[in-house]
């Protein structure tokens, strides 16, 4: 089991991709794009990352929305899937 603390790392990690990405996961969960259920295992599978660190660093270099997610984003499949509209 994760601990609290690695979940809510990633969780922020995430939403910060999604972000990066243009998304708003809630607005996405809203509009039926993609359930509650889906995006908690988008970020349990964040927590399997071994590239946390790496990833906060390149989020805090993006300023505006990007058309792609690192390589090794386990979730960039989804963003791109969202991303089409």
């Amino acid at each position: 089991m994760q601990s609290p603390q690695k979940i809510k790392r990633h969780a922020i990690l995430m939403d910060r991709m999604a972000e990066a990405r243009g998304l708003d996961m809630e607005e996405q969960v809203l509009r039926g794009r993609i359930s509650s259920e889906a995006v908690a295992d988008a970020v349990l599978s964040c927590t399997n990352c071994p590239r946390p660190d790496d990833c906060a660093r390149w989020l805090d270099r993006q300023a505006a929305p990007v058309a792609a997610s690192p390589g090794y984003c386990r979730n960039a499949r989804m963003f791109d899937d969202l991303s089409k509209g």
